[in-house]
């Protein structure tokens, strides 16, 4: 049953989260156990391949290049334990990350230099001692390479489905199928859906890929992009070659390649590039095919030099979606002109892993608490835009 808000009557509600991807999902999640009237709205019927949160899997780590991320990691993993233990299921599959880079480059040694201030458990490793642990690699002498220890992969789907089981049993109200058609400011903030309106005292807006649509009409231009992504998955020859392989990152070219062992398809390891070919329109994001084959052919050529253990072609192609900011860092903060709007936005392809922190942080903005972390590098003010009606 949902609990009562404070302020009473039907459709009104003390918070209201748009968008029930992982980060608003979280943030909904982190408002109903804090004991508050929270309705959760979702456009896409759920499941749904949509967006930005969907398949199986996910990789999860401390290594970083920036310290802020680093230090947001340690309560990222006590909150996906706890979610793990609410729900009774598994939700995180600790695998190591192997870090990569040729010449032992800059983000090599600043995310492992991190490891080290920070205490964290790692273990370096020569590129021949990796390719005798698992022969399917080929990596030569040039390649500097660490383990991060306690990385892994988190269980994309049942992450989500956990946040909305526990939402919902803590009194919380999930409506999908239910679009967001005009936010009304005002001390109290009318949302008009395309089924009904709702009242609540604050809303966090969290609606990925669709978030310009969202801000816009409320005067907020956000430098946002919105990329189609491939998610490719590689048929491995052997699978003795890749036994308990970690995940990994290869930070060595313009944009990192990274890859992990296959929840999704048996038999195959999901190996991608982190950036997409062209920017999209959400609502069109298989209409056009343009520039399609730019990154796989790099990947491909990844494959063939450092993955000869699997087949050098990707036998399944599948899409997903990145909203990226110029600085690849996320929007967390508060409207400039209405304060009880909250924004969460622009993860950029590393949200997923933050959920659990992003979601304590905009609950957090959400009622007036200052946030535990430092969120000064996601604030909106470090975008010179210009805005309209602000």
């Amino acid at each position: 049953m949902a609990r009562p808000s404070i302020f009473g009557g039907d459709g009104v509600f003390d918070y209201i989260v748009v968008g029930a991807g992982i980060e608003g999902s979280s943030t909904a999640y982190r408002l109903a156990k804090d004991n508050k009237s929270v309705l959760l709205l979702e456009q896409f019927p759920l499941p749904h391949s949509r967006g930005s949160s969907h398949g199986k899997s996910r990789i999860t780590r401390y290594t970083y290049v920036q310290d802020y991320y680093m230090a947001m990691m340690p309560e990222n993993y006590r909150c996906w334990k706890v979610l793990q233990d609410e729900v009774g299921k598994e939700l995180f599959i600790k695998t190591g990350l192997l870090c990569i880079e040729k010449n032992f480059g800059e983000e090599f040694q600043i995310s492992r230099g991190l490891l080290v201030k920070n205490k964290l458990e790692f273990e370096d490793i020569t590129a021949s001692v990796a390719c005798s642990r698992w022969p399917g690699l080929k990596f030569n002498s040039s390649y500097g390479m660490f383990i991060d220890k306690q990385a892994g992969i988190l269980r994309a789907d049942r992450c989500l489905e956990a946040f909305h089981q526990i939402f919902r049993k803590n009194g919380g109200v999930l409506k999908d199928s239910e679009k967001v058609l005009r936010i009304i400011p005002g001390t109290m903030v009318t949302v008009e859906t395309n089924k009904s309106s709702y009242k609540a005292k604050s809303i966090v807006l969290a609606p990925g890929a669709w978030s310009s649509e969202v801000l816009k009409p409320l005067g907020l231009n956000l430098p946002l992009k919105v990329w189609r992504i491939n998610v490719c998955y590689w048929k491995i020859k052997n699978p003795t070659d890749f036994q308990d392989m970690s995940v990994f990152i290869d930070y060595s070219g313009t944009h990192h390649i990274y890859g992990l062992p296959c929840l999704e398809y048996p038999g195959h390891m999901k190996i991608c590039y982190h950036v997409g070919n062209n920017h999209i329109d959400p609502e069109l994001r298989d209409a056009e095919a343009g520039g399609r084959q730019n990154d796989i052919e790099i990947l491909k050529k990844f494959v063939q030099e450092h993955f000869p253990g699997l087949e050098p072609q990707p036998s399944i192609i599948e899409t997903c979606i990145y909203t990226t900011t110029p600085d690849d860092g996320p929007v967390l903060d508060v409207h400039p002109v209405y304060p009880n709007i909250v924004i969460g936005c622009g993860f950029s392809g590393h949200g997923f892993k933050l959920a659990p922190v992003v979601g304590q942080i905009l609950s957090d903005l959400a009622t007036g608490k200052a946030p535990s972390f430092d969120i000064s590098h996601n604030r909106i003010s470090r975008f010179n835009i210009q805005n309209s009606r602000l």
